[in-house]
């Protein structure tokens, strides 16, 4: 441990500017050209819709700088792993590991290759809304091609970021130039009467943060940013704030810009806003905001692939995972078996799954384990206040963000509780079952060992150094 801090040190070249920039490219994906029409359709009305957005920003900023503290207390790679593993034990963080490589990634991979596919195939499907199997079998088709270019060269792979990232900026600008003008020229209906059909029940209510937050995903990367940043006590609280409250604006713009070109009702029934979007404003030129939206949930799913093997590798080095997965091929160094597994995972996943239902059950898996972690931020703020805290946030806020955390879990339940909750949990609980025989006694230590060698050879890996 003491060697780790000191090749740490050596990085810290991450300034504010970069900071800023990584947060808010790593949030800015697919959501906010996917979930609006959600939002609105299940909370009732355009003024109820950004307020729920502007709640999203406001709860991510406090989530985030309670993993803030966290990651200048618990300075090791792993995110919420590493913290509920140091806090809550080893039984707690395998069930996050279970279910975070066994479906929180895959569903995140999924869900973004979703929107990617409605966006590639709308321009051809615009009289009526696409065929499901289509739809599938493009985003299937993306999740194979990211997966090949991440296996074979993940420099080139993230060499592309930086076009993508230019996409998804112009994109948004010219939504919010676009609906400026259009305010402009005196289209407001959907600004009049906004809180009208309000739904205010719990379960509307939650599963609209479901769909919002989906956007602002991509918060919780802050602690691998702790580890690289120039004076962390001072840059990543600015940071967060900066970066944050940009994606909160540019996320409220938007979605004034998308009601003034379209009624509430209109909105609710796109299949792809941001296309219906560009037919009303841009006309004949719709279709680039198609590929713009595109382009951005691409280089989503190329980012989320890139990062993909990290919890594997340090799962796998706690011995809570197949050693497998902490392997790299010997030539290409890319984390392959990792690549692969998510991979295969994610396609399984994405053959019953429709958009909305992958969000709503991977943020009630998510959001489970924030509240964990959360409890585990309040626990050694009690039992452990010796502990050096470059940077200290009041205890009242991981309280009052573990109350937000446990209502958008319960939320779903209380007023419309659907069997498919209860699968997830019982899903998330089983982890807890396989620990004790397979992790916690070993069994079957020797198949395994077999199994990693046929692979070890099959697949030309070998263990990775901490570093990847």
């Amino acid at each position: 441990m003491d060697g780790k801090p000191q090749k740490l040190s050596l990085k810290r070249e991450v300034g504010l500017m970069g900071a800023v920039s990584l947060i808010g490219g790593t949030m800015i994906g697919s959501g906010i050209f996917m979930s609006p029409q959600t939002v609105i359709s299940t909370i009732g009305s355009s003024g109820a819709s950004l307020v729920v957005w502007a709640c999203c920003g406001v709860l991510v900023i406090m989530v985030s700088f309670c993993y803030a503290e966290l990651g200048t207390v618990i300075k090791e790679s792993g995110g919420e792993y590493v913290y509920i593993l140091r806090t809550s034990g080893p039984v707690v963080a395998f069930m996050l590991v279970f279910s975070s490589v066994l479906f929180v990634r895959p569903a995140g991979v999924a869900g973004i290759s979703l929107s990617f596919a409605q966006y590639v195939v709308a321009p051809f499907y615009s009289e009526c809304p696409p065929p499901v199997l289509v739809v599938k079998c493009v985003a299937a088709a993306a999740i194979i091609v990211l997966a090949v270019v991440n296996c074979l060269n993940v420099r080139f792979s993230m060499s592309v970021q930086v076009f993508f990232m230019v996409a998804k900026v112009v994109a948004l600008g010219v939504i919010i130039i676009g609906g400026v003008v259009m305010l402009i020229r005196g289209h407001s209906v959907s600004f009049e009467d906004a809180f009208e059909n309000t739904n205010v029940g719990i379960n509307p209510i939650g599963i609209a943060f479901y769909q919002g937050l989906w956007s602002y995903d991509g918060w919780n990367n802050l602690n691998y940013v702790t580890e690289e940043l120039k004076r962390p006590e001072v840059n990543l609280p600015r940071a967060l704030v900066i970066a944050i409250s940009l994606v909160t604006g540019l996320y409220l713009l938007v979605n004034v810009s998308y009601l003034a070109v379209m009624t509430p009702q209109e909105l609710m029934t796109s299949n792809a806003v941001a296309v219906t979007w560009g037919n009303k404003v841009l006309g004949s030129w719709g279709w680039i905001m198609s590929v713009a939206a595109a382009l951005s949930a691409f280089g989503s799913l190329n980012g989320t692939f890139f990062s993909g093997g990290r919890v594997c590798f340090v799962a796998a080095r706690e011995g809570h995972m197949p050693d497998i997965l902490s392997m790299a091929h010997v030539h290409r160094l890319t984390p392959s078996p990792a690549l692969i597994f998510t991979t295969i995972v994610s396609l399984i996943v994405l053959i019953p799954g429709d958009f909305q239902s992958i969000v709503n059950f991977f943020s009630f898996t998510a959001w489970i384990f924030y509240a964990i972690t959360l409890s585990g931020l309040i626990y050694l703020k009690i039992k452990k206040p010796e502990l050096p805290r470059p940077y200290s946030v009041p205890i009242i806020l991981p309280i009052l963000v573990l109350i937000a955390a446990v209502f958008l879990v319960l939320a779903p339940i209380i007023d419309d509780p659907q069997i498919e909750y209860l699968y997830v949990t019982l899903f998330i609980l089983s982890g807890a079952a396989i620990y004790v025989p397979f992790i916690h006694y070993k069994l079957c230590p020797g198949l395994l060992s077999k199994v990693t060698v046929f692979l070890q050879l099959f697949l030309e890996v070998a263990p990775a150094e901490k570093s990847l």
